[in-house]
């Protein structure tokens, strides 16, 4: 019987330039007081209005397609003719139900090549962003009333693991989603000279909430693991 034939190589994807390789802040620091609101509903459905935004702009573009998952492997390049597909997430602590948060709606996209700003970043300012950071493997697009903020990473970024991770752990466990909140109310009320350091204040307690749920993903992944069927002793038939 003759042997099957080999399946297509999967061909590595070739960024259509090189990526930045500083930090660009458009505007500049931005000067902020951080404030918390109660759980409200209408951020989901915000989320919700601005995903279709998001796909409607990006599809737009005659590099990018649906986001279903079907386009061919090696789609992205400047004369590929075959549509990448993209992700798109609500993330941040708007997208945990019940818990307290500043009025801004995360959401974070997976692009095929984050280099190719034309297949997503331009589509996006056309659609009425506006690019607030460029960065290497990361851009950050927002509402001109900043209370929508659009990352954009390449499919398979570890930030993008890292925001999902968190998410579901917040969602799931009550005592690492009322650490995180009592957390952000010490840091209530300051001024701060840019977001980014109200980020930063508050890394340690993401990195340890991040620890348990990976260790809680692997406990997961071990017992599903040790509860899969053995293989019949006749092995494939």
């Amino acid at each position: 019987m003759p042997d099957a034939p080999s399946p297509r190589p999967r061909l590595p994807r070739t960024p259509r330039r090189p990526d930045v390789t500083a930090l660009e802040l458009v505007g500049g620091p931005e000067r902020v007081t951080v404030t918390l609101h109660e759980p409200d509903e209408a951020w989901a459905a915000t989320y919700l209005e601005h995903r279709e935004r998001i796909l409607d702009a990006v599809r737009a573009s005659p590099a990018a397609g649906s986001d279903d998952g079907d386009g061919d492997e090696n789609a992205g390049h400047e004369n590929s003719g075959t549509a990448p597909s993209v992700d798109v997430e609500h993330i941040g602590s708007t997208s945990v139900p019940g818990l307290a948060a500043k009025p801004i709606v995360d959401v974070v996209v997976a692009v095929d090549d984050i280099t190719a700003e034309e297949d997503h970043v331009d589509r996006l300012i056309a659609a009425g962003y506006e690019l607030r950071v460029r960065e290497p493997g990361h851009r950050l697009v927002r509402t001109p009333e900043r209370d929508v903020h659009v990352h954009l990473y390449e499919r398979g970024h570890p930030a993008i693991d890292d925001y999902l991770l968190l998410r579901d752990r917040l969602r799931s466990d009550d005592a690492d989603r009322a650490l995180y909140e009592s957390t952000k109310r010490e840091l209530l009320d300051r001024d701060w000279s840019d977001m980014n350091d109200y980020a930063d204040a508050k890394t340690a307690v993401v990195e340890a909430i991040k620890a348990r749920a990976r260790e809680a993903r692997e406990a997961e992944e071990a017992r599903a693991g040790s509860s899969a069927p053995a293989p019949h002793p006749g092995g494939a038939g």
